[in-house]
């Protein structure tokens, strides 16, 4: 399949900049996954849209201060350039050298150094990171810790949304349940459940359950390949509960449905279930790539946001539905004018 077979008009003021007024204020389209079928809601009618009984799958992943700033040093002196730094993982034991994203990763040469916000300083290391020309190794002389990110980093909004981050981001562009930090972008789906929206869903007999999946390039970085079948992912780590796993393995058992709130769920669960869908505890690294023909093992239900044109985010739920079934979807969100991406509105495909 072409890339561009994923490909769908979008008009730029569709794009939400902002999340709503009031976290859970959302519109939420209801998805037919076989028959294509769409109706149209708000978040609030959720719990009487799920099934008693159900299982719900979130992702609890914290998003870091990952977006820094360096001045760059020429002899120990800031030559007033600064340098945007998108820091993506640790590599090697010592916690001291992280591969970072980028941009106008040309004019970064092995050598040089950077001056963070709080004096700390950074050095961009001979050895490529592996990933591609838009990446460098830092290496700092002391172990980088969340509170570096805290003093340093900045709320790492996607580059669609055309504004510097805010004090509302800090807040807004983290799930209510978020928990284990490392996330270099939101799990967004999850955005839209306020705290009275999951006491609501468990008083409707729905069960909850939440796992890690820290949001890193296998995620967001875009399709470049012309054929989808070229495309690869990126590895991400998740973890799944030894108590979660035995959860929704039983949940199969009885004939529950699973439903998984947002892509990030759907690839962790995937990944970590064997070939009868038996969900496997433990933390793992997942590249798994999802595009029509792929036959889903644990995944009955899915909640999730709408994504961008020929991401690997909207293969996934064409091969959950069908290719057919999205793009109209799509076409009639854009009639009714969702707004869209991360602080956008919500679907329910089930």
């Amino acid at each position: 399949m072409k890339t561009s077979d994923f490909y769908f008009d979008l008009p730029e003021e569709l794009i939400a900049q902002k999340p709503c007024t009031a976290r859970g204020d959302d519109r939420l389209m209801l998805l037919g996954r076989t028959s294509g079928a769409v109706e149209h809601h708000v978040m609030a009618d959720l719990p009487s849209l799920v099934d008693e009984g159900t299982l719900m799958v979130f992702n609890n992943s914290r998003v870091r201060r990952s977006r820094c700033y360096g001045m760059r040093l020429l002899n120990g002196t800031e030559t007033g350039r600064e340098q945007e730094f998108m820091f993506l993982n640790q590599t090697g034991p010592d916690g001291d050298c992280w591969n970072t994203m980028v941009k106008g990763a040309k004019k970064v040469k092995p050598g040089a150094a950077y001056r963070f916000p709080d004096g700390s300083e950074g050095v961009i290391q001979d050895d490529a990171s592996g990933e591609g020309t838009e990446f460098r190794l830092i290496k700092f002389p002391f172990r980088v810790t969340e509170d570096w990110f805290e003093r340093n980093g900045h709320i790492p909004l996607p580059p669609y949304i055309r504004r510097e981050d805010t004090d509302v981001d800090s807040e807004r562009y983290q799930t209510v349940y978020a928990k284990e930090t490392g996330s270099a972008a939101c799990p967004t789906a999850g955005l839209h459940f306020t705290e009275g929206m999951l006491s609501a869903l468990q008083a409707k007999g729905i069960e909850l359950a939440w796992l890690t999946l820290h949001v890193g390039l296998g995620t967001f970085l875009p399709v470049r390949a012309e054929n989808i079948e070229d495309h690869r992912m990126h590895e991400e780590v998740y973890t799944v509960p030894y108590d979660v796993a035995e959860r929704i393995n039983r949940a199969k058992q009885d004939g529950r449905k699973i439903l998984a709130v947002g892509t990030t769920s759907v690839r962790t669960l995937e990944s970590a279930s064997d070939d009868n869908g038996i969900v496997q505890g433990g933390t793992g690294r997942t590249h798994i790539f999802m595009y029509p023909g792929y036959r889903f093992k644990v995944v009955d239900q899915m909640f999730t946001n709408f994504h961008t044109p020929e991401s690997t985010l909207i293969m996934l739920v064409s091969a959950f539905s069908t290719r057919e079934n999205i793009l109209n979807a799509y076409r009639c969100a854009v009639q009714e004018k969702y707004r869209f991406f991360s602080y956008g509105d919500a679907m329910l495909i089930k």
